[in-house]
């Protein structure tokens, strides 16, 4: 429930429109928005900070255009996650009145975020190499949803480390990190090696046969030998972007 609805309801009941138990039961009532096949949480975005994200792998356009609209209609920002171009055309369709941005790279459909910074400094997002960018790009828009100053810093991974060394102040002067990788999974190691900041790793599903589709990176990674790294699972770039984000407002509380 957003605040102008919950104003609404308490300002019929100060006015004596509406009964308490009335006013309790359409409080209930506009937690969820009941869509039949989704019972869409409404009230995410008061409880956790961020309203809840679509994934849109395995949904229909139906399906997801119905979501967004049942969180526009509440006031809520909308991101729905791991669409592809054609469900994104299609939901566009059959949203025309709503804002919504296709990210194709980052393979997300959103509306802008209508928050100032909510953090308390920069979340860097760090890629080893091109291939992980669609990973990298969800984890930035992920966070930059969330209301943070986000940056980039792409395709500098451990076959050339003079790369990622040439980036250092710019490294050091961010206050969260993700690092996202596949092959061996090394470069969030290194970067944790040279840093006092939070890293959150990513291990991408990038790689020759014996990548296991980002299960070397994965255990690579959950034994870092840099410690206090936190990883995420497999091509999550929306986990490792809304860790980052709550990281980064503890951070500045």
């Amino acid at each position: 429930m957003n605040r102008r609805r919950l104003e609404e309801i308490l300002g019929a009941l100060s006015a004596g429109e509406m009964k308490t138990e009335e006013a309790l039961q359409r409080i209930r009532d506009e937690r969820v928005a009941d869509l039949g096949f989704a019972k869409v949480d409404l009230d995410r975005g008061r409880r956790r900070g961020v309203p809840e994200v679509v994934f849109g792998q395995g949904k229909t356009p139906e399906q997801i255009a119905e979501i967004i609209q049942a969180l526009r209609a509440n006031g809520q920002r909308a991101l729905a996650t791991r669409v592809d171009s054609s469900v994104a055309q299609a939901v566009l369709d059959l949203c025309p009145d709503q804002p919504l941005i296709y990210d194709g790279v980052a393979r997300c459909l959103y509306t802008e975020a209508e928050v100032t910074d909510m953090g308390a400094g920069t979340i860097l997002v760090i890629c080893a190499g091109t291939s992980d960018l669609p990973i990298a790009s969800e984890a930035a828009l992920t966070a930059r949803l969330c209301g943070n100053t986000v940056a980039t810093l792409t395709d500098v991974g451990v076959a050339g480390l003079h790369r990622l060394l040439g980036h250092l102040d710019t490294i050091r002067a961010a206050n969260v990190i993700i690092v996202c990788a596949g092959m061996e999974g090394a470069l969030p190691s290194v970067v944790a090696g040279l840093v006092s900041r939070p890293v959150v790793a990513v291990p991408t599903s990038v790689g020759y046969g014996a990548s296991f589709e980002g299960m070397t990176a994965l255990l690579s990674m959950m034994n870092s030998c840099s410690a206090g790294v936190t990883v995420v699972n497999i091509d999550n770039g929306f986990g490792a972007g809304y860790a980052a984000s709550v990281i980064n407002r503890r951070l500045s509380s």
